[in-house]
Order: C-alpha cells, then structure tokens, then sequence
C-alpha cells in the first residue's frame, strides 16, 4: 500500500459550517443522533476557547478539505488528571485508506502530547469494526467496559414537569 501524506490545519470559527456538513456525514454513517442545536452549541465551545481542545481539518494533497479531528480535554482521577479525548474521527471516503487514517491519528497523538497530556481515550462504536481493529493495531487498549450516558438535561426537565 503507497502511503498518501495527510496534511491538516486547525479548524476557526470560520470553518464552522464546513464542520457541520462533515459532521452531518459522520453522524450519518455510524449511526449517531445528529442534533443541530447540541452540536452548534458543542463546536462552538470547542473552536471558541481552546482550554477546551481542538479541530484539526484533514487535507488532501490539492489542500482541499476531506475529513476532519476533534480533540476534547477531559479530567480524570482514573487517568492520572487531564487526558485528551479523540472525540471525533472522519476521513470522507474519497480520502480513506492509503494510510490516512494511521497519519489522522499519529497527528492528533502528538497535539494531545503537545497539550502536556500522558493518556488520549476514544470511544468506537460496536458496529464500527474496521475503526476498531486501526485503534487496536495502533495501540489503544480495550479497557472491556461500556460507556454509559445518562441524557441529564432531559431528566431534569422531566423531573420538573
């Protein structure tokens, strides 16, 4: 396999509705609930105050924009303190395989290094098999437990109806 070099910049405010469209594709294709307002409100925090972490836009060789890295910081006593979070992970199928993927995620190793950071953490989903075997071909560990979510702003609403 020719490896592709991967090119990135870091995403602005600017680039917010490109991020949306390629979210919107994400979304769509590993099954995840798509919630324009929930979304909106989380990218903004995130491209507004980089306390918060990262957007980094994938490149193609004619500089064109084919996927895009979130990176979230997080705090954990379990972890050691801060962990960076590959939150999100899209190449556009266009720009997948020829090493891309392994480039996407040694980029946004070293960010999170560069962050002071020792561990990074992602989530996959169970029916996202081929994402599954580059994460644990390239090191991440299955710690075998389930990430639970408790949707607290609902509950609090219900709780006040």
């Amino acid at each position: 396999m020719h490896t592709v070099p991967l090119d990135f910049r870091l995403a602005t405010v600017a680039d917010t509705e490109l991020l949306i469209g390629l979210m919107r594709d994400f979304y769509a294709e590993d099954r995840l609930d798509f919630d324009d307002t929930r979304v909106r409100r989380a990218l903004a925090s995130l491209l507004e105050d980089p306390r918060n972490g990262e957007v980094l836009l994938w490149l193609d060789e004619a500089g064109s924009v084919v996927g895009y890295g979130a990176l979230a910081m997080g705090f954990s006593l379990e972890q050691g303190g801060h962990f960076a979070l590959l939150d999100e992970l899209y190449l556009s199928h266009a720009a997948r395989g020829r090493g891309r993927g392994k480039q996407a995620l040694a980029i946004l190793e070293q960010r999170a290094n560069a962050r002071g950071v020792e561990r990074m953490r992602l989530e996959v989903n169970h029916h996202n098999e081929l994402a599954r075997r580059l994460y644990l071909a390239t090191g991440y560990v299955d710690d075998t437990r389930d990430l639970l979510t408790l949707p607290l702003a609902q509950r609090l609403k219900d709780a006040r109806a």
